[in-house]
């Protein structure tokens, strides 16, 4: 191999990379720009299996990677936020979106303005330029897709330059006449090498940027692509290892939606090709790839579409059994807050928010089971009220490691600020949480000690209970639905709980100068009160987050 041949070599090598980062920049703008739109896509996520193929593209094209959306999928349903009916939508709706990508590659074609050498430099340029100098959030998302669009090209151009001097080479003619005239073949080293690459979008890009160069023909182009779609099936199947079993049937139905295409078209396509040898034999253009790629994925989902229950059936057959059994709650949580999912950081944020009302209406339970406690002389609820202790301690350690992930994730200034009030939020629950157990260690020394309060004493904190645990409901309430009687609620409540407790403070000290009650009780009394102010203090707090981001 001469000096030319390495750096021939070395230039795809460098094309292929920059193919690859482009594609990942692009979608990492993508996903700053329309994340809240993708958030709002879940939710049409019904049981209309159409809507959910429309999803599934609309997510493909906005993340530009159909194994994305697919590992995606299997987060979700991992998570319990989808079901293996939607889920058999958004996997055939992926399958069209990533479609796309394939375009933007045979741009090229189109015209001398969109060959990547005249047009991708200037917009590398104008984006970086945006990016240096302006303070818009907006325009510097936007600025940093067309950088990516523009390296895309360039790596593009890379590959094509480093493959154009050996385009007469005898090489080329020959594996493709032998991957052309073994359909088997063709489909083996398309999937091997999207498997390895782990992206159709990109195998899809090499073959187009060969095609560019006139080395292509038909016969193999297609068996190359029919593969390709078997062989990004291999990210979600490695995805879904360790996962629920439903999560596993996710990505073994995608993997039957795309072996049954290429069977069925493979099929075809082979008869197709007897009948017309000189087409089979004839160079493919990067264009025609696109439409054989677009008509495929398109035609694939319109046939197999009512096959979908099936396809589920198919998938609950092969993996049998049932989900495993009953799970504690930090198991639940651990399975909710999904890896997979923070390939989409609006997804995860949405997700992360449902675990933290989750801990929210545990701690509202937390209140209601001290209140009990204190006012019943009730053993059993302090040792129900240790339990969530324990729970909301594990509950607050593993979201506030789940939002240092997202943290690390490409998020809008208002993305990034809803994370920290997120970690502010569960530290707030957190501290509810131990606020109340400290409540809890002294109704137990008042049980253990046979102690009780005056009858105005026991008036008073249940009222100030009253008042607390309305604080903590509508403190939750505020956190997810922005209501703002609950804010005004919330204020009142901590306002009211603060003069209470400085009231029946005073009237405690006047009620033991007087010997009305036992000065060990009133030493618990005062501290319950001390704790229950200070957990008006962190409602108040949540209540000033959601605050701080409508602003």
């Amino acid at each position: 191999m001469s000096m030319s041949d390495v750096e021939m070599l070395f230039k795809f090598i460098g094309g292929l990379g920059m193919f690859l980062y482009g594609m990942h920049v692009m979608a990492e703008g993508l996903q700053k720009t329309a994340g809240d739109k993708m958030k709002r896509l879940l939710g049409v996520l019904t049981n209309n299996r159409f809507l959910a193929v429309l999803v599934g593209a609309a997510v493909t094209a906005i993340i530009q990677s159909s194994s994305a959306t697919t590992v995606l999928v299997v987060g979700f349903v991992n998570a319990g936020l989808l079901d293996l009916t939607q889920a058999v939508g958004v996997i055939m709706g992926a399958n069209v979106g990533t479609t796309i990508t394939s375009w933007l590659v045979s741009m090229s074609e189109w015209g001398a303005f969109f060959k990547p050498e005249f047009i991708a430099p200037l917009i590398i340029g104008i984006g970086a330029f945006v990016i240096m100098f302006s303070k818009d959030e907006k325009k510097v998302d936007f600025s940093q897709i067309a950088i990516g669009f523009g390296i895309l090209f360039i790596g593009l151009s890379f590959m094509s330059g480093a493959i154009t001097p050996y385009k007469e080479a005898p090489i080329f003619a020959r594996a493709f006449q032998t991957l052309g005239a073994n359909p088997l073949l063709g489909i083996l080293a398309g999937a091997v090498v999207t498997a390895i690459l782990q992206s159709s979008s990109a195998s899809v890009g090499i073959l187009q940027t060969l095609a560019m160069n006139g080395v292509v023909n038909w016969n193999s182009a297609v068996f190359i692509m029919l593969g390709q779609n078997i062989g990004t099936c291999v990210t979600a199947l490695l995805s879904s290892a360790g996962a629920q079993k439903n999560a596993k049937r996710a990505a073994v139905i995608h993997l039957l939606f795309n072996v049954l295409g290429a069977v069925l078209f493979g099929t075809i396509m082979f008869v197709f090709f007897l009948f017309n040898k000189e087409m089979a034999v004839s160079t493919v253009s990067s264009v025609e790839i696109s439409i054989f790629h677009t008509i495929f994925n398109i035609a694939n989902t319109i046939i197999l579409f009512p096959f979908a229950g099936w396809l589920v059936k198919a998938s609950e057959f092969i993996l049998r059994g049932e989900e495993n059994g009953e799970q504690d709650d930090v198991e639940v949580i651990i399975r909710h807050l999904d890896d997979r999912i923070l390939e989409t950081p609006s997804f995860a944020i949405e997700n992360t928010l449902l675990e933290i009302e989750h801990m929210g209406e545990m701690a509202i339970k937390h209140v209601v089971t001290v209140q009990q406690a204190v006012l019943e002389h009730n053993s059993k609820k302090i040792k129900k009220a240790y339990k969530i202790e324990e729970s909301m301690d594990r509950y607050a350690e593993l979201i506030s490691d789940y939002l240092l992930k997202i943290n690390k994730l490409p998020l809008t200034e208002q993305q990034n600020l809803i994370v920290s009030n997120l970690f502010y939020t569960v530290s707030d629950l957190e501290r509810i949480g131990d606020h109340c157990d400290n409540i809890t260690e002294l109704a137990e020394n008042l049980i253990k000690s046979d102690l009780t309060f005056s009858e105005k004493a026991v008036k008073g904190i249940a009222r100030v209970f009253e008042k607390t645990e309305e604080a903590v409901r509508k403190a939750v309430e505020v956190r997810f639905t922005e209501n703002e009687t609950a804010m005004d609620i919330v204020e009142r409540d901590e306002a009211f709980i603060d003069d209470m407790e400085e009231e029946l403070r005073k009237q405690h000290i006047k009620r033991l100068a007087k010997q009305q009650c036992n000065a060990n009780a009133g030493i618990i009394f005062l501290d319950m009160l001390t704790n229950l102010e200070r957990i008006s203090d962190h409602c108040l707090n949540i209540v000033n987050y959601v605050k701080d981001e409508r602003h």
